[in-house]
């Protein structure tokens, strides 16, 4: 695991699509442009010891359904945190362009 805050950022930054790049969700095999991309925190509950809350790096990536005749940003859109902690982005989407 990266070591600095920042590395760890830029760790991720690096592999998740870009903004403008297409993905396809591999089990509904339906096209989604990245809309957005930015830096966040995700909440992995409480430290035992303390009660103080634990945060970690994430990346939020917001995603538009692509529609033949339908101009960007019209239509569904949803968004998801990804930290380098958990493999779903590998697991539900695949890069296409």
């Amino acid at each position: 695991m990266p070591e600095s805050i920042d590395s760890q950022f830029e760790v991720l930054r690096g592999l998740l699509p870009r903004v403008g790049q297409t993905v396809r969700n591999k089990k509904h095999k339906t096209l989604w442009r990245i809309m957005g991309k930015s830096e966040a925190w995700q909440h992995t509950g409480d430290d035992p010891k303390t009660g103080q809350p634990r945060m970690v790096p994430a990346i939020y990536l917001s995603f538009w359904r692509v529609r033949e005749g339908v101009v960007p940003g019209v239509g569904k859109m949803m968004g998801f945190l990804y930290t380098l902690y958990d493999n779903t982005f590998e697991t539900n989407w695949e890069i296409v362009g």
